[in-house]
């Protein structure tokens, strides 16, 4: 079999009806019962039924992105799929990855992803803060505009790069006229467009940090296991085994960037050839593609994606 790992989507990736095509796969059925009932509510129907506005809602949407990922990834397990060489995940996607890996059970995650969800949107009120999704510009010349913004600006308004998604594409976030003046310099700078992003919170900006304090405090509630595959993360791009360690991660990764490039490559350099995205969409798959062409990138998320996949690691 080829060397691959499995990646989770995060925010974004969400739609009504997403696990329609499992159907009434009995693993998605629990995996929906477990999460339901640590939150309690059903998830299941917010899944089915939406509606897409209620879906969108950054406390909604981390917990079913969440579910959708793991449910995917333990259909794959009861139909006799192999281990994955490495997992790792978008944002949100690493707590996927984590309770794939055994780390966290599911009953843990989901009630602590609503904890991360709630305390992110707490953090900066509506409307005060910004992303954007900037195009075709080299991530270090980002940076660099974004430092000379904020510089600009005082410092009490500011804007970062916080996801470096492929080579040319780096979403910068944090507070709205910070976010929009570094969309107007970058543009100016050449990059081909400074997209705004439909979202209510600006995520893993420093502007995150008081929602980070809260998710440390869960963190510490909660018992990790040691990972049973090797976990590659967001925030240093390494595989921790200590739990202190994956905690102190995780608490980072909230206000600090997703450094999604360097996670697919350290996937490659483990010798890896295929990147499985497990969950909907195929977001991951295409940033996979422009990361590093030399990558078969393939997407999981019903039972036809499932046999194509099974098919493909043979």
């Amino acid at each position: 079999m080829k060397k691959f790992a499995f990646v989770f989507p995060g925010q974004g990736s969400q739609s009504v009806g997403m696990l329609d095509g499992w159907a009434d796969h009995p693993v998605v059925a629990q995996t929906v019962a477990e999460a339901s009932e640590a939150l309690g509510e059903n998830v299941g129907q917010l899944i089915k039924e939406g509606p897409k506005e209620a879906l969108a809602l950054t406390t909604n949407t981390q917990p079913v992105m969440l579910v959708a990922g793991v449910a995917a990834w333990r259909v794959w397990q009861a139909e006799g799929g192999a281990l994955p060489d490495a997992v790792a995940g978008h944002s949100l996607g690493e707590y996927s990855a984590l309770v794939a890996s055994g780390v966290l059970t599911l009953a843990q995650a989901t009630p602590l992803v609503r904890l991360r969800a709630a305390a992110m949107q707490d953090a900066v009120p509506v409307g005060t803060g910004g992303m954007a999704a900037v195009l075709g510009m080299d991530a270090l010349k980002v940076q660099a505009i974004c430092a000379e913004v904020t510089a600009q600006l005082g410092g009490a308004e500011v804007v970062e790069a916080v996801n470096f998604n492929d080579p040319s594409q780096t979403v910068i976030a944090g507070s709205k006229l910070a976010v929009e003046k570094a969309c107007e310099a970058v543009k100016a700078a050449g990059a081909k467009r400074a997209l705004p992003l439909p979202v209510s919170a600006p995520f893993h900006s420093s502007l995150m940090k008081p929602a980070a304090e809260k998710l440390k405090a869960a963190l510490a509630d909660l018992s990790f296991a040691a990972p049973q595959i090797p976990v590659i993360n967001n925030i240093d791009v390494t595989v921790q085994t200590d739990a202190d360690a994956i905690r102190d991660a995780l608490y980072r990764q909230a206000f600090g960037p997703v450094r999604w490039v360097e996670c697919v490559q350290a996937i490659k350099a483990r010798g890896v050839s295929h990147l499985v995205e497990c969950g909907p969409g195929k977001v991951l798959m295409g940033l996979t593609k422009r990361i590093d062409a030399d990558l078969t990138g393939a997407a999981l998320y019903d039972p036809a994606t499932l046999a194509d996949v099974k098919e493909l690691l043979a």
